[in-house]
């Protein structure tokens, strides 16, 4: 028996050991090059007071650009599953750090915890940074897998929503490629499925009949001719008059007395319309007069069908409702958010686009505050100091404002006077907030409009300004002044925002800012300009008072009583109610700015182009935090 050679090991020992340095040597400089994405957004981690770039780490707007994924505070069960599609899409190797709360159920395990602080943040970041330049790849990684992230997807026929398969083909009924929708969609009787949905209204030229059909507005199986689109009208009901003829949309050299099917695609034939003649072939039909719209040489009656018998895009398109220009696209109804630049973290923002313009938009919050609870059970109810950090700790991004809502809201139900000796020192904690708050909006302006010196100059007064006593705010009065000297003196700035989110002549329910700036023009220049002045006025009012002190409630016992309290917050008035037993928040109700504001979205945005849409949004100054539910 021939004797085998001996397996030669040392060459796969060698390769395993240049493979382990090689590793060790990217780990270190992965290490050295952390790009993180926040989560809910940068203008909550900067209301907490973290400066992100302190730290060594960048931020990136995209989750294609992170390694790290950075999550601020708790997350509500729906930013949790956004944080976990986001997560999905970080190349690897791809970490996690969580402040100030817990990680969520939808994503992996953290792999650093902190508090919520700056100096807990680079402690986090540190302890990273040396697990990652020790080993940032594992042996066997195990795939990320979560619930939100299974969709499962089926293919129908954009003129038969009735046929429905599992893989991609064709329509077996007119041959039409299937387009992929999620399951579980539905498609309204007598229209199509798409991924968008618009009813527009449609009248029938011999009938009273309105007929309301979903438009595919997808281009992605168009071609020169546009043969993939068309109009598939049904009647209401039988018609039962003498003489009256049906015929295929698709084919109408098909005439039959009597619905039907079209024998050659499975349409459901429609009523014929007055004058036209029967019984001719795809040819002679292309080749007679018969109506009033030219095309190509010969008349058609408006209705271009070419040679292979299939509608044109100026008859699929004729119903549809026209655009500023006068054109009929495809409209694609895209998302912003909840974690995008320049709009608050939290917020969903969803437009309809017609090309670069804005049909219709609709804003939600995937964080908003509870508005009220009623006879809350006895397990549930929270002292008057616990619900206070509740709320305050529920609105990040105007915690000082709500937690002086609440003190004075019990503080009224436990029958006390106003506190006058505490006064100053409330006023001062509010205004400095309503200056900080108001430099974040600026910092998120900068983002939108691509102003860099903006974000970095707002966003670091807006850290200093957070915590200063009075006199380090009497300090930087002239670094504020210079920032408001130089946004007036910004080229084109005025022009970009002048007339951008003007506001409706009947709009109602304003407040604060937004309703301040409606007396000067009403649009995002004037916004723009109100927050300014109201900066400047808040230096004010913390000058000639106290020193700013964080509200503190008195004490109230276990009493029990109604209070109602309203306190003008950095994005208007805020009005709370509530009833305590025995020391105790038995119900409350909540009501807001923002729950006003959202709602003028739909109007801001209707007929604008997309970058002017996203201006007047912003412009608004909505905290998703404190739109109620």
């Amino acid at each position: 028996m021939t004797s085998l050679p001996p397996i030669n090991t040392t060459g796969s020992r060698q390769r395993q050991a240049r493979f382990a340095l090689l590793q060790k040597w990217v780990s270190r400089a992965f290490a050295r090059d952390l790009s993180c994405l926040i989560v809910p957004g940068q203008d909550v981690a900067l209301a907490h007071g973290l400066n992100v770039s302190a730290t060594g780490m960048r931020v990136s707007a995209s989750p294609r650009d992170a390694n790290v994924l950075l999550i601020v505070g708790g997350l509500s069960e729906k930013m949790g599953e956004v944080a976990a599609v986001l997560y999905a899409q970080m190349p690897r190797p791809r970490t996690i750090i969580v402040l100030g709360g817990t990680t969520p159920s939808s994503l992996p395990g953290a792999d650093v915890s902190a508090g919520l602080s700056q100096e807990a943040l680079a402690d986090a970041v540190g302890r990273l940074k040396r697990a990652l330049a020790e080993g940032a790849f594992a042996a066997s990684a195990e795939n990320f897998d979560a619930s939100v992230l299974h969709v499962q997807i089926e293919y129908v026929c954009p003129m038969h929503p009735e046929v429905v398969q599992n893989e991609p083909g064709s329509c077996p009924k007119c041959g039409m490629d299937l387009v992929a929708r999620e399951a579980g969609e539905q498609t309204p009787e007598g229209g199509h499925d798409h991924e968008h949905h618009h009813d527009h209204e449609h009248q029938s030229q011999d009938h009273d009949h309105d007929h309301d059909h979903d438009h595919d507005h997808s281009n992605e199986h168009s071609n020169e001719h546009s043969n993939e689109h068309s109009n598939e009208h049904q009647p209401e009901h039988a018609h039962e008059n003498a003489g009256t003829e049906y015929t295929c949309p698709m084919h109408p050299e098909i005439v039959r007395d009597e619905p039907g099917s079209c024998p050659k695609c499975g349409m459901d034939l429609v009523v014929r319309e007055d004058g036209e003649d029967e019984g001719h072939s795809e040819h002679e039909h292309s080749s007679h007069d018969h109506g009033e719209h030219e095309h190509g040489g010969h008349d058609h009656g408006g209705h271009d069908h070419g040679a292979s018998g299939f509608m044109s895009m100026i008859e699929v398109t004729k119903d549809l409702p026209r655009s500023a220009d006068g054109l009929q696209m495809d409209w694609l109804e895209v998302p912003f958010g909840p974690v995008f630049p320049g709009l608050p973290g939290g917020l969903k923002l969803t437009l309809t686009l017609d090309g670069d313009g804005v049909t219709e938009g609709q804003a939600t919050s995937l964080v908003g505050v509870t508005s009220e609870g009623e006879n809350i059970e006895e397990s549930e109810e929270m002292d008057a100091e616990t619900f206070i950090g509740y709320l305050s700790a529920a609105i990040p991004l105007a915690p000082v404002s709500y937690r002086l809502l609440v003190c004075l809201a019990i503080e009224q139900a436990a029958g006390l006077e106003d506190d006058s000796a505490n006064a100053g020192a409330r006023t001062g904690a509010l205004e400095r907030e309503r200056i900080a708050s108001h430099l974040g909006w600026l910092a998120q302006l900068g983002r939108q409009l691509g102003f860099a010196w903006l974000t970095q100059r707002a966003a670091t007064l807006q850290l200093q300004v957070r915590e200063a006593n009075r006199d380090s705010l009497a300090a930087l009065e002239p670094a504020l002044h210079k920032l408001t000297i130089r946004l007036g003196r910004t080229p084109l700035l005025k022009s970009r925002l002048k007339g951008v989110g003007l506001l409706p002549t009947d709009s109602f329910g304003l407040r604060g800012p937004v309703a301040r700036a409606a007396d000067e023009g009403g649009d995002a220049w004037a916004r723009l300009w109100q927050r300014l002045a109201e900066i400047s006025a808040s230096l004010d009012l913390i000058k000639s008072g106290g020193e700013p002190e964080l509200p503190v409630l008195r004490d109230v016992g276990d009493v029990s009583g109604t209070g109602e309290a309203t306190v003008d917050t950095p994005r208007g008035e805020a009005r709370l109610s509530l009833k305590l037993e025995r020391g105790h928040v038995k119900s409350y109700e909540l009501d807001t700015a923002c729950s006003q504001h959202i709602g003028l979205v739909p109007k801001l945005v209707e007929g604008q182009e997309l970058g002017d849409a996203l201006l007047a949004v912003g412009s608004l100054d909505l905290s998703p935090w404190e739109v109620t539910s």
